[in-house]
């Protein structure tokens, strides 16, 4: 499951890999890759039922999971996995005294200069979007999920890299003392650290998910 402004072309790799010995699905949410376009903006728990769907749909009951960045946020609310490996995984909400300076400078120039602080504030990723994605991802990115990764009853795994700036490490701790589980750090890795180092990311993943050293 892939993250956020990519699609499951990310993990052709692996799908290679793990379709050697098991069954492999791979899946764009709406709004990216091949998928259906949104018609309406789609917070975490939309993109969860509609996971969860998608699944019935295809006949997988309690399948494992291998999640990235926004896929993990996907994987943790739908709850719906007898195994769960998520890597670079998003879903920690914390605004210190900068976020909230910012806001509030945005607020105030959006009343008198709309287009302007449509440039000038928000990440890069947000001001690619279109209006309707956009709003998609602010109910994405405001909701945090520590208390859905508290429900897990399931084994889980986090996989950080620990040069990852997008999701660094401290989440994934935060993440995994909430769900339970383990974490492992890998040395020299970003966000995509099954791109970074796609061998040691398979051993780990084939371990944790089919009991092979």
């Amino acid at each position: 499951m892939h993250g956020y402004l990519s699609d499951k072309e990310c993990f052709l790799s692996e799908i290679g890999y793990f379709s050697s010995f098991c069954r492999v699905t791979a899946l764009d949410f709406p709004g990216f890759g091949r998928a259906e376009p949104l018609s309406a903006p789609f917070g975490v728990g939309e993109y969860a039922d509609w996971l969860k769907g998608a699944l019935r749909e295809l006949g997988l009951n309690r399948p494992k999971v291998i999640a990235h960045s926004f896929g993990a946020r996907v994987a943790i609310k739908a709850n719906c996995f007898s195994r769960m490996l998520l890597t670079g995984a998003a879903g920690v909400v914390e605004h210190g005294l900068s976020y909230h300076v910012r806001v509030g400078t945005y607020r105030f120039v959006k009343k008198f200069a709309p287009a302007y602080a449509s440039r000038r504030f928000g990440s890069e990723e947000y001001r690619s979007l279109s209006p309707l994605m956009r709003e998609s991802y602010k109910k994405i990115v405001n909701e945090d999920l520590r208390s859905a990764a508290a429900r897990l009853d399931v084994p889980v795994l986090f996989v950080y890299g620990d040069r990852d700036e997008t999701t660094p490490v401290r989440t994934g701790r935060k993440l995994q003392r909430a769900a339970g589980g383990g974490l492992v750090v890998l040395r020299g890795c970003g966000h995509f650290a099954f791109l970074d180092d796609p061998v040691r990311f398979r051993m780990i993943a084939e371990a944790f998910l089919f009991g092979k050293g």
